[in-house]
C-alpha cells in the first residue's frame, strides 16, 4: 500500500475541483477540519471514510447545501462561493443524495423538470429529453409513472437522470450502489466509464471498498473530519483501506454453527395482497421462520419486499392469507399490537419509516415503545426514564452524537441507522423484520450490526432479512429464498449457492437448481 500526495504539478485547469482548507463546524463538534481536496477532471474519484467522519458534509459544501466556515473552493479553475444548490448546479455541480428528494405525489416527469421548467418546459418536449437520457444510460425510466409506486432502485436511477437532465459536468453521488444487484451494479459502473468518457468527472461515495477498488482512478480517506490519505486503486487493497478508515480489518458478515430451532416463531401462509383485476403485488407467499435462524430474501427492488414487510408489520391488510407470531393469528392486528407482541423492525427507508428527524434522539427512541418499559409510566410518557435509557443506547450502540437532545436530523446516515437498531435490540423483540440493515454505513459500524445479529440468532431470535447485499445475504443467512414479482422461490443453502446463481433468480433467468432444494 502507498499513500500519495496530490499531484503538486496539475495545473488549475486540470482540476475539476479543488477544495482548500475547508473547516465546518456544528454546535458541539467539528463536522470538516482543514481539509483538502483536489479532484482531476474527467476522472472516478472516491471519497471514503466512516460513518460521521465528516463526507457528507463536505459535499453538500461542495454542492452549496452548507457554505464552509473557513476554506475555499474553485470549479474548474474559476474561485466560487456556492450559496446554494442552484448556485452549484450553474457551475455544473449536481448531487444524487443518499435519501432521495422526490415528491411521491407527482409523477417521474414532474420530479425532474421541478425547477428546470425554463430547459424543455413540461411537456412533450421534456418528456423526450428524459426518454433519451434514459435510453442513453440504461436507466429504464418512465417519466408518466407516478413516483409513490416506484420502489428504491427506481428512485435512485430517478435522482441519477435529475442530474443529468441539468446538465452536470461534475456529478456527486452519495453510496449509488447501496440498492442495486451485482448485475446492476456493473451496468452502473460501466454508464459512469462512459460519463467519463465523454468529459464528466465523478466524485463517488461508498462504504463498499471492493466496489471502490473496481471503478475509481483516485481514492481520497477522510477520518473524524480530516484527510489522511490518496491513495491509488492499484496499490491498495479493501483491508488496507478498511484500516486507513477505522483502524481495523475488514470484517466478515459469516456466521458460526445452525442454532435453528424446530419452534416456528414467524409463519405466512398463502399471502396474497392485490386489487381485483390487476396483477398482485404478492402472490401465495409461504415461508416459515424458526427460532434461531434467519432466513433471508433477495431479490431487485421493487418486486414486493417492501409489501411483504408491510402485512407482516401490520401496516397493509392482506387481501387473502395468514400471519402467525409463535402460532397466534396476527392477520388483522394493527402496527401497535405487532410491536407489543414482540416483533422488532429495521425500515428500508430510516427518514420515511424509522425516524423523526426534527425530533431529539431520546424522541426517536421512544417510537414504537411509547407503551412499553422505560420509556412509558402508566398511560404518560416517562421523560426522564427515556432519556436515561437513550444515553445507554447511545453508549451501547456507538452512537456518535454531542448530545441525546439533538435531533436525528443533524446525525450521520450510519448513526441514524445505530440509533434505529438499538431501539429496537433494546427491547429483545421474539422476531426481527431487518430490511437493509445496514445499507449506508460503514465497514466499521456494518460489522457491528452483523455481530449483533449474529449474537441474537444464537440468543433464539427469529430474524427475517431483506437486503440488497449478497455477501451480507450469504454470510448471515441459514437459508435465502428469493422473491420476484411478488413470488418466492425455493429455498437456497448459503453455503452451497453463488451470487451469480442468486442474481439469476432475482432477475427471472434460469438458475441451477442444483442449489435450490
Amino acid at each position: 500500500m502507498s499513500s500519495v500526495e496530490p499531484d503538486q504539478s496539475a495545473a488549475s485547469g486540470d482540476l475539476a475541483v479543488e477544495l482548500v482548507g475547508i473547516t465546518k463546524r456544528f454546535p458541539g463538534v467539528v463536522a470538516n477540519r482543514d481539509i483538502s481536496l483536489k479532484v482531476r477532471s474527467r476522472t472516478i474519484h472516491a471519497i471514503v471514510g466512516e460513518n460521521g467522519a465528516g463526507k457528507s458534509t463536505l459535499m453538500k459544501i461542495l454542492y452549496g447545501v452548507q457554505a464552509p466556515d473557513e476554506g475555499s473552493i474553485t470549479i474548474e479553475g474559476r474561485p466560487v462561493t456556492l450559496k446554494s444548490p442552484t448556485d452549484a448546479i450553474d457551475a455544473g455541480i449536481g448531487m444524487v443524495f443518499q435519501h432521495f428528494m422526490l415528491a411521491d405525489n407527482l409523477t417521474v416527469l414532474e420530479n425532474v423538470v421541478l425547477g428546470a421548467e425554463k430547459l424543455h418546459g413540461i411537456g412533450d418536449a421534456a418528456r423526450t429529453k428524459i426518454r433519451e437520457i434514459s435510453a442513453e444510460y440504461g436507466l429504464h425510466v418512465d417519466p408518466d409513472e407516478l413516483v409513490a409506486d416506484l420502489g428504491v432502485g427506481d428512485r435512485q436511477r430517478i435522482e441519477i437522470l435529475k442530474v443529468l437532465y441539468r446538465g452536470a459536468r461534475i456529478l456527486i453521488l452519495d453510496e449509488p450502489t447501496a440498492v442495486l444487484v451485482p448485475q446492476e451494479v456493473t451496468e452502473l459502473f460501466d454508464h459512469l466509464r462512459g460519463l467519463k468518457s465523454e468529459g464528466l468527472t465523478v466524485i463517488f461515495i461508498s462504504h463498499k471498498l471492493d466496489e471502490v477498488l473496481s471503478v475509481a482512478d483516485d481514492i481520497t480517506v477522510i477520518r473524524r473530519g480530516t484527510t489522511v490519505a490518496e491513495v491509488e486503486p492499484s496499490s491498495v487493497t479493501a483491508r488496507e483501506l478498511a484500516e486507513l478508515m477505522v483502524g481495523s480489518e475488514l470484517p466478515s458478515p459469516q456466521t458460526e454453527e445452525s442454532t435453528v430451532t424446530d419452534t416456528v416463531m414467524l409463519q405466512l401462509t398463502d399471502i396474497d395482497l392485490g386489487v381485483p383485476g390487476q396483477a398482485k403485488t404478492l402472490d401465495q407467499i409461504n415461508l416459515t421462520i424458526h427460532a434461531g435462524e434467519i432466513l433471508g430474501i433477495a431479490g431487485v427492488e421493487g418486486n414486493g419486499q417492501a409489501e411483504l414487510v408491510e402485512v407482516i408489520m401490520g401496516m397493509r391488510r392482506a387481501t387473502s392469507g395468514a400471519v402467525y407470531l409463535e402460532g397466534e393469528d396476527i392477520t388483522t392486528a394493527g402496527v401497535r399490537e405487532i410491536r407489543e407482541a414482540g416483533v422488532g423492525y429495521i425500515p428500508e427507508d430510516r427518514h420515511r419509516h424509522g425516524l423523526l428527524l426534527e425530533s431529539p434522539l431520546w424522541e426517536n427512541v421512544i417510537l414504537g415503545h411509547q407503551t412499553q418499559p422505560p420509556n412509558a409510566k402508566g398511560p404518560l410518557i416517562d421523560a426522564a426514564a427515556a432519556k436515561a435509557d437513550t444515553e445507554t443506547i447511545v453508549n451501547q450502540f456507538d452512537v456518535r452524537t454531542p448530545s441525546i437532545s439533538v435531533t436525528a436530523g443533524s446525525l450521520s446516515g450510519g448513526n441514524q441507522q445505530k440509533l434505529i437498531i438499538g431501539r429496537e435490540m433494546s427491547h429483545t423483540p421474539r422476531v426481527l423484520v431487518a430490511a437493509h440493515p445496514t445499507r449506508g454505513v460503514d465497514v466499521g459500524a456494518q460489522a457491528a450490526i452483523w455481530d449483533l445479529i449474529k449474537t441474537a440468532r444464537r440468543n433464539g431470535m427469529a430474524v427475517l432479512l431483506i437486503s440488497a447485499d449478497l455477501e451480507e445475504l450469504v454470510g448471515l443467512s441459514d437459508r435465502i429464498r428469493v422473491i420476484l414479482r411478488g413470488s418466492l422461490s425455493g429455498d437456497f443453502d448459503p453455503e452451497v449457492v453463488t451470487k451469480e446463481q442468486l442474481g439469476a433468480a432475482m432477475t427471472g433467468a434460469d438458475a441451477s437448481e442444483e442449489t435450490a432444494k
